[in-house]
């Protein structure tokens, strides 16, 4: 298994963050849902963070079971749709930039 990662490295305008927030779950979850193959999609928005370390109001993980899989979601319409998306989301209420890391998945859970 492997997680692709989009890191939302930045801040959210004032006063937008609960608006950010629903923006993304109404209008982005629905779409990355849709991505062929994935096996999972977590939304984690940061509440907290320690003195000095960087800012990552968003960062998005789907779960896919191997590279190829991925790679062929990354080729989906939703998976264009939601870059259209996000980068309306993005113009409005965020300040930054995005990157993406692909893992290795090892689940360790109890």
């Amino acid at each position: 298994m492997i997680s692709r990662f989009a890191m939302f490295e930045g801040t959210i305008r004032d006063n937008k963050t609960e608006a950010f927030r629903s923006a993304v779950i109404e209008r982005l979850v629905p779409l990355w849902r849709q991505f062929p193959g994935n096996v999972d999609v977590r939304v984690m928005f940061s509440d907290d963070r320690d003195k000095g370390a960087p800012e990552f109001p968003l960062i998005l993980a789907i779960t896919y079971p191997d590279i190829a899989t991925m790679e062929a979601a990354l080729e989906a319409p939703a998976r264009y749709q939601s870059k259209e998306v996000t980068g309306e989301i993005v113009s409005e209420f965020f300040d930054g930039r995005i990157h993406h890391h692909v893992t290795q998945l090892n689940d360790f859970r109890a």
